[in-house]
């Protein structure tokens, strides 16, 4: 029997990348999302579109659920009402789907649930694992809330693995798709000291481990779905000058950018060393672990 798989945030940098990859290996694909399903079939492909969470629980058996719904953090400035927003976007929306979930008469077996690196708040050059230190800070409060809405699945028996993603690179859009335009102009630089930590993977990497997770039995909990080999900002922008074969002088200090996105700068000032240490001692084989080949590969 074809498994049937409902996807949330179908629709967005992952998720349209995602799904024709699970129509390829013949997965029926369901996908939630407020645009048309005119729109979603362009984006995702050869997929059923529902408009409502309370559609979920008419839809026919579904073997699992892939979660990525949220908006993105870094579109606007964190206002309190902003915040809100965030958190609406991704723990509640989550809260009701469990519940929706929950609610059916058959509950599916697997949960794949969004999260991200910012778990774990801001740290220097510290590698951090899936059991490492956290700060008290919104980014952890906000995944961690948010994991937590993801693993009520377990009280109805379904294994959940949950995917902390660091920066995801890939072409049309994304973090790079903001970097290009100053970068082919010879205007981009290290932001502030440029010593951060930038725990990217390549798009295609992150959709490979999506579907590690869902079809490995053993996949179970927070995963770190980054590169082994992160990067400090300087690093990260002397290479993407190179393979863009511009030049990269020009800094943006840290004090401009506390100045025009206040506490939203720590995104970009802070990072995370995070590894994929539950990955790697799983075996998984990523495509692009080193960072030029992947910016080669986009760009």
């Amino acid at each position: 029997m074809t498994q049937h798989i409902l996807v949330t945030g179908g629709t967005g940098f992952i998720g349209q990348r995602l799904c024709p990859e699970l129509l390829t290996k013949g997965y029926r694909l369901t996908v939630l999302s407020r645009q048309s399903e005119a729109d979603v079939k362009a984006r995702c492909g050869r997929v059923e579109a529902v408009n409502q969470l309370s559609e979920i629980s008419r839809l026919p058996r579904l073997n699992a659920v892939i979660n990525l719904a949220g908006e993105g953090i870094a579109e606007s400035r964190w206002t309190e009402k902003r915040k809100q927003e965030l958190r609406d976007s991704r723990i509640a929306l989550t809260r009701q789907l469990m519940e929706q979930l929950q609610s059916r008469e058959q509950q599916p077996e697997v949960i794949v649930s969004g999260s991200a690196v910012g778990y774990y708040g801001s740290h220097g050059g510290e590698p951090l694992n899936e059991d490492g230190p956290v700060k008290d800070e919104f980014t952890h409060h906000l995944c961690a809330d948010w994991e937590s809405e993801a693993l009520r699945a377990r009280d109805w028996g379904a294994r959940v693995a949950l995917s902390r993603t660091g920066i995801v690179l890939g072409p049309d859009g994304g973090a790079l798709g903001k970097m290009l335009l100053p970068f082919k102009l010879g205007l981009g630089g290290r932001l502030g000291d440029g010593q951060q930590y930038m725990p990217w993977i390549h798009r295609e990497d992150v959709v490979k481990a999506l579907i590690w997770m869902l079809e490995s039995p053993e996949a179970s909990g927070a995963y770190n779905v980054v590169s082994p080999h992160p990067v400090r900002n300087v690093d990260f922008t002397r290479t993407l000058g190179r393979v863009l074969g511009r030049p990269t002088i020009i800094p943006l200090p840290a004090f401009a950018l506390k100045a025009g996105l206040g506490e939203m700068s720590t995104l970009l000032l802070d990072g995370q060393r995070a590894m994929p240490e539950k990955l790697y001692q799983a075996g998984f084989d990523f495509k692009y672990p080193e960072l030029e080949d992947a910016l080669r590969a986009i760009v």
